[in-house]
């Protein structure tokens, strides 16, 4: 592919998971995580990694359920799929290369991933960049009947299995390209060999039930676990940009939600559609530049003693 061409490619072995990743091979530098969305792979950075400040150790790792990534059992509480569950498989990458911490740049699925990493291991991000979502719990809570016509899938992929999973695989590729071609106005902005990985990675049983699974855990155990947060807060910078041209600052008001979860946030709307890292790279790599290079933090050092 072409934008990961100095890229390697690994599979590393993460507690219950083997997660596959692409890295740019530079780990001695500070890490910056690239965390992706559904239904898609680490390919969806393939403009972004590239272009990002090269002083970072970039790593673009599929998310359990995802790509080329491991595919745990379901369980009934859908646990195996929290968000907890990929956070942790997040931090076992940075304490494979030895990053004490990280900055991370993340979307939709991705991006809720990262939310539950500031809250379970707040010492080990520096700050994120969120990508066109508004915080889950709060999502849900303030759901209408808009939001639920233009979010159909949210609604369609937790009803219990194996309903979803069997609708889908009558067709899975047809069923990605509706939804996602949906999502950006019809008008997919999808590289024709990055959408081949996407279909080719979809079009498979596990990856479906996964994927089915991931949601059926942000509307029950994932909700749980923000609720047993309390007070407790995002303390590490945040940037949210949000699609203008999108369904999250149409049905909800971003800035507010996370305010509710975040000490120090700032945000605006972007001039396009959900899938905002293939559409506009550049304006994307340049904020999480910049942003990141504002944080004023130095290179992390090699991880000692936990003080999460």
């Amino acid at each position: 592919m072409k934008g990961f061409a100095d890229f390697a490619e690994e599979w590393i072995d993460c507690a219950d998971v083997t997660i596959f990743l692409r890295h740019n091979g530079q780990a001695d530098k500070p890490a910056m995580l690239l965390l992706h969305g559904y239904p898609q792979t680490s390919a969806m950075w393939h403009l972004v990694a590239p272009l990002v400040d090269p002083q970072y150790h970039v790593i673009c790792p599929d998310l359990r359920g995802y790509g080329r990534s491991g595919k745990p059992p379901s369980v009934p509480d859908h646990a195996s799929y929290s968000k907890r569950a990929m956070a942790a498989d997040m931090i076992a990458l940075l304490d494979h290369f030895g990053h004490e911490s990280a900055v991370i740049g993340a979307h939709d699925r991705g991006a809720r991933v990262a939310h539950r990493m500031g809250l379970d291991h707040p010492a080990r991000i520096r700050a994120m960049v969120l990508l066109d979502i508004a915080p889950t719990r709060e999502m849900y809570a303030c759901t209408t009947e808009e939001f639920a016509r233009a979010y159909w899938h949210w609604f369609f992929l937790i009803q219990p299995a194996p309903l979803p999973e069997k609708l889908i695989l009558g067709g899975p590729r047809g069923f990605w390209l509706r939804k996602c071609i949906n999502q950006s106005d019809g008008n997919g902005p999808f590289h024709p060999e990055v959408l081949e990985e996407y279909l080719a990675c979809f079009d498979n049983a596990d990856t479906v039930r996964a994927s089915c699974e991931d949601y059926r855990a942000a509307a029950t155990i994932d909700i749980v676990h923000d609720n047993a947060d309390g007070r407790r807060r995002l303390k590490m910078p945040v940037l949210v940009l949000w699609a203008k041209r999108g369904v999250i600052g149409k049905c909800f008001d971003p800035m507010e939600l996370w305010r509710l979860r975040a000490d120090d946030i700032r945000g605006e709307a972007l001039d396009a559609t959900h899938y905002m890292a293939e559409e506009i790279p550049a304006d994307i790599s340049n904020r999480m530049t910049v942003f990141f290079g504002d944080q004023g933090r130095g290179p992390a050092s090699p991880r000692s003693v936990s003080d999460e």
